[in-house]
């Protein structure tokens, strides 16, 4: 209750009057000195507008993420490389297990298209910021757009697309940050173009 009120940004006295409950109940409650009974939670959540099931969720302090005070420093030196027909990959931070986001800086050689093969696809989102020469992008849903360095994109990783290189240049490198909440997101990117 106490969690709902904070997040309504509500004075006990203004969570009664909208709530039916009485000052001294609420304050009750949210000291966990008194339960409400079936019947008056039911016309809180009506009262209020919301589900049942949030009069009974954990305090918000409760979910709060664990802080995991980890860190990782990078280097070319200290990254995993992986080398296909199209890239070579530098995985950086690979100390770190269950990341929720991938750095990688990218060296693409794929010229076209037709060279690169089928697009790819995989969990989550990414960012790619072109570091060195100039990229097109090539996407499922979209036209193909060219982007020099210093510019980049974000994308949603599940929408097929490619990176290669644009005309005039044989080689770009370009840092990429792929998100996901998959625990598996750095070995299915490894394993992408199997």
């Amino acid at each position: 209750m106490r969690d709902i009120r904070k997040r309504k940004g509500w004075t006990l006295k203004q969570m009664s009057a909208k709530s039916g409950i009485p000052v001294s109940t609420l304050s009750k409650v949210e000291h966990d000195r008194l339960t409400l009974t079936y019947d008056k939670l039911q016309q809180v959540s009506r009262r209020l507008e919301i589900r049942m099931s949030d009069l009974f969720a954990e305090d918000s302090e409760d979910n709060a993420p664990p802080v995991t005070a980890r860190r990782s420093i990078a280097t070319m030196e200290n990254a995993v490389q992986v080398t296909t027909d199209n890239y070579d990959y530098h995985y950086l931070c690979t100390d770190l297990r269950k990341k929720r986001m991938i750095p990688i800086v990218t060296r693409i050689r794929a010229r076209s298209a037709s060279e690169f093969g089928d697009l790819v696809r995989h969990h989550g989102e990414e960012f790619i910021y072109v570091m060195e020469g100039k990229i097109e992008v090539i996407s499922e849903y979209y036209d193909p757009v060219t982007l020099e360095a210093g510019e980049g994109i974000y994308l949603d990783s599940t929408m097929g697309h490619a990176y290669v290189t644009a005309e005039g240049c044989d080689e770009a490198v370009v840092l990429g940050v792929c998100s996901s909440a998959d625990d598996g997101l750095l070995d299915s990117l490894i394993n992408l173009r199997d």
